[in-house]
């Protein structure tokens, strides 16, 4: 006979009822006693046989063994074999979202100096490209994600080379995305919204690095932005554009801007569609101080060229938008 495990009171370890079928009405003095969530349950073979509810009285289908075991839930907690065991101990996410500023604050210390220091030797030498600080993004962004989430790259092999400018575009669900971006060592330009550029460190630093500011709802901005985009790419550098321009408030994709692929069909390269899933879990739109437990995927696709920005927009977007589609019933099946 299996017995179920209650709890009775939260201050018991054990309560045990012997000859409890034996005794001329031992359950009207309990009901004095008990409080109302008593639930008694006994089974044979995965067969429920006996039960008493304060409701339902006592019933009784088979006779069954003399001795019934009530065992609080809170039993057991400080021995070997405990079958409720303690849970383990996780920082919350704030905590988390507290430490991953205070280390990406730390992290960029020494390579912001660095970037002070060899900018103006930049600005002579490589003004476009910046060659020389693909590594320090990368190093910055690697140890300032690398305690809190894992990051899993797939289709690297599409990337094309090192020197070969492109358009890269990519969904936006979180301000971390830059992050896993970053991992990738690619010296491409980011297209950001100008009040960060504003941010004492992280702002400063975009500025350095050569990111183009742009204000939301500002046509002149946007053009502007286009301009130098387009710029860039003919001089041999590669840009970055999230061409939903905000991030996604409840994890859809939203609709595309044809920036990005006015630059690419204008300037004739490719553009290199990519998709970041997880991002949004961890560090959720609005919700800038968590960092939740996860992984992130960085999905690099094929290479896409046309002179037409509005059969690339569509193209891209299907992309992206099947991808996401995919690796949420992954997901779901998983789970």
């Amino acid at each position: 006979m299996q017995l179920s495990t209650l709890s009775l009171f939260p201050f018991c370890n054990f309560l045990t009822l012997y000859t409890l079928f034996h005794l001329p009405n031992p359950i009207s003095s309990l009901c004095k006693t008990v409080p109302k969530f008593l639930h008694i349950k006994a089974s044979r073979e995965g067969e429920s046989r006996c039960y008493f509810t304060l409701n339902q009285g006592f019933n009784r289908s088979n006779k069954l063994s003399r001795y019934i075991v009530i065992r609080s839930q809170l039993a057991g907690t400080g021995i070997l074999d405990a079958t409720n065991s303690l849970s383990e101990i996780k920082p919350s996410p704030k905590f988390r979202g507290v430490c991953f500023y205070g280390l990406t604050v730390m992290a960029g210390v020494l390579p912001f100096g660095i970037l002070i220091v060899a900018h103006p030797l930049a600005l002579i030498f490589d003004p476009y490209k910046t060659k020389f600080y693909n590594l320090i993004p990368k190093l910055w962004a690697t140890a300032s994600i690398a305690p809190f989430f894992d990051i899993e790259l797939e289709g690297l092999e599409n990337l094309p080379p090192q020197n070969a400018p492109a358009v890269y575009v990519s969904n936006h669900q979180s301000i971390i995305d830059f992050y896993p971006l970053l991992t990738l060592g690619r010296s491409f330009k980011f297209i950001g919204k100008n009040t960060v550029f504003l941010y004492p460190g992280i702002g400063w630093a975009m500025y350095i690095l050569g990111m183009i500011p742009v204000k939301r709802m500002d046509i002149k901005s946007h053009l502007e932005a286009v301009r130098r985009c387009m710029d860039l790419v003919r001089n041999g550098a590669s840009v970055f554009f999230f061409p939903e321009g905000t991030r996604s408030k409840d994890g859809k994709l939203g609709d595309f801007k044809k920036g990005a692929f006015t630059v690419a069909a204008k300037t004739g390269v490719p553009v290199i569609p990519m998709t970041l899933i997880g991002t949004g879990e961890i560090m959720p739109a609005g919700m800038e101080h968590v960092v939740n437990s996860g992984s992130v995927k960085l999905i690099i696709h094929k290479p896409i060229k046309g002179n037409d920005p509005e059969n690339l927009l569509q193209l891209v977007r299907n992309i992206i938008l099947d991808t996401l589609s995919i690796e949420a019933q992954k997901k779901k099946r998983l789970s």
